[in-house]
């Protein structure tokens, strides 16, 4: 049996909006950029970049600019499951795997990400699985305010982030 504990975690975030805005707001760049990025591109298979507001699909590539960061910060993956309606599946850091699934529960809307295929590392500063957790719980706590009609609060200040290192 394997140990998987420090290569997969879970986390899961409930919101008080209707599945398709969460929907929205993971799978198009419009909505990733309201609460998670400062620049999403997708490309189709074929190379074609697709619009703000248009679905992303399964095999779309994507680049992935965060505030607080220069452009040399880039997150590049590929889109690897898209169900159009609860269900979205990238590769992400460290060639690890998220899945973000989407269901109405007990009359809200929950919002349940798995990171997994972590890569374990000696170096707690590149720790993908300690880093990448605390930087979702962020982020599901920023998608829960701006998407409930509450402050957006990341950092979009690069100077800030530059002089704290």
């Amino acid at each position: 049996m394997t140990d998987d504990r420090w290569t997969k975690f879970k986390l899961t975030a409930n919101l008080d909006a209707d599945v398709r805005s969460v929907y929205e707001a993971w799978a198009t760049q419009a909505g990733l950029e309201t609460w998670f990025l400062r620049k999403a591109e997708f490309c189709t298979i074929a190379g074609r970049r697709r619009e703000p507001q248009e679905f992303i699909k399964k095999e779309d590539t994507y680049s992935w600019y965060w505030h607080g960061y220069t452009d040399e910060t880039v997150e590049y993956g590929q889109v690897l499951e898209n169900n159009g309606a609860d269900l979205v599946k990238f590769t992400f850091s460290g060639d690890s795997i998220v899945t973000v699934d989407i269901q109405n529960k007990y009359g809200v809307t929950i919002v349940e990400l798995t990171q997994e295929n972590i890569p374990i590392e000696n170096d707690p500063e590149k720790n993908l699985y300690v880093q990448c957790q605390i930087g979702w719980t962020f982020y599901l706590a920023n998608l829960k305010s701006v998407i409930e009609g509450g402050k957006d609060l990341r950092n979009k200040r690069v100077d800030l982030f530059t002089n704290f290192k």
